[in-house]
């Protein structure tokens, strides 16, 4: 994984989610806005996803799991449209806020998934 991409990932993840809360806690219903904003964030993931393929071959392989990466990136890739077509489903506020919810979720999943790739653990400065 890229370090910088994976933060603009992450940023646009989280402004995404936060839009999409607000405009669903507004009581609007989803739009193009809010599903633009969560199809960029797909766009971004299937972008990182291509990155993660390539990176191994120029030498930048994952350090930790590589099981483990590979399943959050299953389920990544999956969130994003099941919001997207719940959100074009039923027309409702709580589709908005959904659609808020699947954007953080993402920008929590890409940073395990940067933490996987460099060998970091989720625990560190924990005491054992």
């Amino acid at each position: 994984m890229i370090e910088w991409f994976t933060w603009v990932l992450c940023l646009v993840s989280a402004g995404a989610g936060i839009l999409c809360l607000i405009a669903g806690a507004s009581g609007r219903k989803p739009g193009d806005v809010t599903v633009g904003a969560v199809a960029l964030v797909e766009l971004l993931l299937v972008v990182q996803f291509v990155m993660a393929l390539i990176a191994p071959a120029a030498g930048n392989e994952p350090v930790g799991d590589a099981l483990e990466f590979w399943m959050y990136w299953v389920v990544a890739v999956i969130i994003p449209p099941a919001a997207v077509f719940w959100g074009l489903v039923e027309r409702t506020k709580w589709s908005t806020i959904i659609l808020g919810v699947a954007a953080l979720t993402i920008g929590v999943m890409v940073f395990r998934m940067h933490q996987i790739w460099i060998g970091a653990s989720p625990f560190i400065g924990l005491a054992s």
